[in-house]
């Protein structure tokens, strides 16, 4: 099982992805996308920073 650490650099990928996409809808303002784009933040937000971690102790 991946550790804390693995699992944030994950989320952390995600999110750039997120913004990446999200940069391309703006461009196309492509509103359901941004919202959609949104929505999946905070998601990716929640589980970031929830406590307790993601882990347990490690």
């Amino acid at each position: 099982m991946p550790g804390e650490k693995e699992l944030n650099v994950n989320l952390f990928e995600r999110l750039d992805l997120l913004d990446r996409l999200e940069r391309v809808a703006k461009k196309a303002n492509c509103e359901p996308v941004l919202q959609e784009i949104e929505f999946e933040r905070k998601l990716i937000e929640r589980k970031l920073y929830q406590t307790p971690p993601l882990t347990g102790n490690e």
